[in-house]
């Protein structure tokens, strides 16, 4: 049985599409067809922008009382928890992601953003006053920034695409939503959790389309903010254009992140969580710590230790809630890891994997990668694969493991391990990178996400995503 769609759901209804283009969804782990849905193109791009630009100017979305958008936005929240199991599951078909993963991040965590936003919505002043100055008075008014292009990759799709729709809608913006070709089911359940919660219509819009159309949404005079998670590469370009037209961008782009182990770790204490930075959804995730820098005077230790690890994880079926490493999204990115691998082989020493799981036959599978005995300046130590590799590096002292750390042109995420948690947090003050963790990665909604070098551009989660989508206004009194 496959799923069809035969619309996009634009102006609050579903609406035929401009061509008959379409994209084939495709089980990651079977490579079988699993549906089909339209395929947007230039005109479908054009009506969703002049429907959330109606909603922006028309509906009142964006001059409501904060407390009857929180409202709307708990509805929702509320519409999506009812189907977040079928959005876990439908995640997991499309892009492969362990199903206890996207139970707990595409169900739970997505939910959780909404709430959040939500009670920012009902608890931020819309307005403040300054203290005087030369007896005169000033007051500074936050007013949603408009029309926002959100672009969401295949890897989180949900979770991404909430992280830009739940901070833009407590700030009463409107949004066209073009999530990834890979993964298009999830919106339109999504869609029907908006439909069911009343939200205005326009308010949020869904078109499934290409790189052509998307670069349309960017550039679109319409659109007064971007939103764009994904490659590095892609964010250059997307920065580009909104450089030249002075149109406000946040851009959450790739990593090449360290885990640092420091030689004080009780290695068995730390494993259960240095997995989980090491291969979370099989490394593809933008934070993942796709390097690991031990000390020289426990090397072999560490490298035993981690490579033990990565041969005991077990591959297979996503939606078995025991798996722990699913296939590559698709067959061109599995080929894009292999590459990498193949280079790894020629720099490095492979202690673990390196090749396809016996008995997969079916299904973009990759078993879990571990290469030591190289320098943080081999291939696979600098670029980023977004697959299930790990290059193990050994470090000589503290000052050492954050010059390395820090020896990179990405700087979006990182963890450190130690025994003793002041000296961990010293060495995390000195990493250059957005986002750190502490004997692992614990993620908060509460807190700004985001990355520094060629990771990106502004926030996300926090108060501070929400910031992002309001402009502010400051009117001087002179009497």
């Amino acid at each position: 049985m496959t799923i069809e769609h035969n619309a996009f759901f634009i102006g609050g209804d579903w609406v035929s599409p401009s061509s008959s283009k379409r994209f084939t969804l495709i089980n990651a782990s079977t490579e079988e067809a699993i549906g089909s849905v339209p395929e947007g193109v230039e005109a479908d791009i054009d009506r969703a922008v002049a429907a959330a630009r109606k909603a922006f100017d028309g509906s009142g979305w964006s001059d409501i009382a904060p407390a009857e958008r929180a409202a709307a936005m708990l509805r929702f929240a509320d519409a999506i928890e009812k189907r977040s199991a079928t959005l876990a599951q439908t995640v997991t078909l499309q892009n492969g992601m362990p199903i206890a993963l996207s139970q707990a991040f595409e169900g739970g965590f997505a939910v959780g953003m909404l709430r959040y936003y939500a009670d920012l919505a009902n608890s931020l002043p819309v307005e403040d006053q300054r203290p005087s100055q030369l007896g005169k008075e000033t007051r500074v008014r936050r007013s949603p920034i408009g029309v926002v292009g959100a672009i969401v990759p295949w890897n989180y799709p949900v979770v991404l695409a909430m992280s830009k729709i739940a901070p833009a809608l407590a700030a009463g913006c409107t949004l066209v939503m073009k999530p990834s070709p890979n993964t298009v089911l999830d919106s339109y359940i999504l869609a029907e959790a908006a439909l069911e919660a009343g939200l205005p219509p326009g308010v949020i819009n869904w078109v499934a389309a290409d790189r052509t159309a998307g670069a349309h949404l960017v550039a679109h005079p319409d659109v007064d903010k971007v939103s764009f998670t994904g490659s590095t590469a892609a964010g250059r370009a997307i920065g580009r254009v909104c450089g030249e037209l002075l149109r406000p961008v946040s851009l959450e782009l790739g990593g090449k992140s360290a885990a640092i182990v420091l030689d004080d770790v009780d290695l068995g204490a730390i494993m259960p969580s240095l997995q989980f930075v090491n291969f979370m959804n099989q490394g593809q995730t933008c934070v993942t710590c796709s390097r690991l820098l031990a000390p020289q005077s426990r090397y072999k230790e560490v490298v035993e230790a981690v490579a033990a690890m990565a041969s005991s994880m077990k591959v297979g079926n996503p939606l078995e809630a025991s798996t722990e490493i699913g296939p590559m999204a698709t067959a061109e990115h599995r080929s894009k890891v292999e590459g990498y691998i193949a280079k790894g082989k020629a720099e490095a020493t492979l202690v673990a994997g390196g090749g396809r799981p016996k008995g997969l036959e079916r299904g973009w599978f990759v078993e879990p990668t571990v290469f030591a005995d190289m320098s943080n300046s081999a291939t696979i130590a600098r670029e980023e694969i977004f697959g299930p590799v790990l290059s193990v590096i050994p470090y000589k002292d503290d000052a050492d493991a954050v010059r390395m750390a820090n020896d990179s042109i990405y700087g979006l995420g990182g963890s450190v391990f130690s025994a003793d948690p002041e000296r961990a947090m010293a060495v995390a003050r000195r990493v250059h990178t957005g986002t750190i963790g502490i004997n692992g990665y614990p993620v908060a909604i509460g807190s700004p996400f985001g990355g520094v070098k060629a990771s990106g551009i502004g926030r996300e989660f926090g108060p501070e995503a929400m910031q992002g989508y309001q402009q502010l206004k400051s009117i001087y009194v002179a009497g």
